[in-house]
């Protein structure tokens, strides 16, 4: 079967990759803190002493880590993981970074006759180990088609955009869309409150109503606290400027009020929790 590497065993990345030694794919892990490993132990997952030892013994190698420089760490340093995988390779991105970090990346790979496939997911830790995670795909055909089956050991749906960077491209505009709708869901539920109507009545209308958004849910579900969003504050605030930063570099006019709306929540977001 092919052999997989993985980086990045966070709360997205660790339940992707008990997925996938869950389906008998030969799995080869690296962290930088041994108890991200450790957690593997129950498993046949086998553990390298570095990203190049991992990329030799990899066909396929996935990264989740958080940002592009951490992405270009683990591929390109002198024990990078480039540095030990052999020509034929295939490179899986499902961080999210910046589309130009994905092609840099391609640039360095392509000199040892390696692919790079930009496939960032949403949905979650729990999405990924009921099998229902989002991949958006970017790259040649024939290389998304081959990081397929190991993709849908965790993930349903698989889409593939197009060229490399397109997956990054989609992650980011659903994150611009999704930051705007947080916004737009703060201001309904405290306008309901000012109304003097039942938040949680509100949200239950919504939840079956065609006002309803994914925002308001996540919302409704967190029992209307605002600190799960506000931990994952740098991650919008990132997403959001890397989808600005696209359509200036393209000279495409920014979608103003998607821009004016994710600007108020990452404000909103930003302001200390009333006592």
């Amino acid at each position: 079967m092919t052999r997989v590497g993985f980086i990045g065993l966070g709360s997205q990345g660790a339940p992707m990759a008990r997925r996938i030694t869950e389906e008998s794919f030969p799995l080869t892990l690296w962290a930088r803190r041994r108890a991200s490993t450790d957690a593997f132990a129950d498993t046949a997952a086998t553990v390298a002493a570095a990203p190049a030892e991992l990329g030799a013994a990899s066909d396929i190698v996935c990264l989740c880590v958080v940002a592009d420089a951490d992405v270009e760490d683990v591929l390109l340093r002198p024990d990078g993981v480039l540095a030990g995988m052999a020509p034929g390779g295939v490179v899986a991105i499902h961080s999210t970074i910046h589309p130009d970090t994905c092609r840099h990346i391609a640039d360095e790979a392509a000199k040892r006759e390696v692919a790079v496939v930009d496939a960032p997911v949403s949905g979650g830790g729990g999405a990924a180990t009921e099998r229902r995670l989002l991949v958006m795909a970017g790259g040649q055909e024939p290389d998304v088609a081959r990081c397929r089956p190991v993709f849908e050991t965790f993930a349903d749906p698989v889409i593939h955009l197009g060229p490399l960077g397109t997956g990054q491209l989609a992650k980011v505009l659903n994150n611009l869309v999704f930051t705007a709708q947080v916004g737009l869901s703060l201001d309904t539920f405290s306008f309901a409150d000012g109304l003097g109507m039942d938040r949680a009545a509100v949200a239950q209308v919504l939840a079956h109503g065609s006002g309803g958004s994914r925002a308001a849910a996540i919302l409704a579900a967190s029992g209307f606290n605002t600190a799960g969003l506000r931990q994952a504050l740098p991650l919008l605030r990132k997403d959001v400027g890397i989808m600005l930063d696209v359509a200036d570099t393209a000279e495409t006019p920014r979608p103003q009020t998607l821009a004016d709306l994710a600007a108020h929540t990452l404000s909103a977001l930003d302001e200390p929790l009333a006592p």
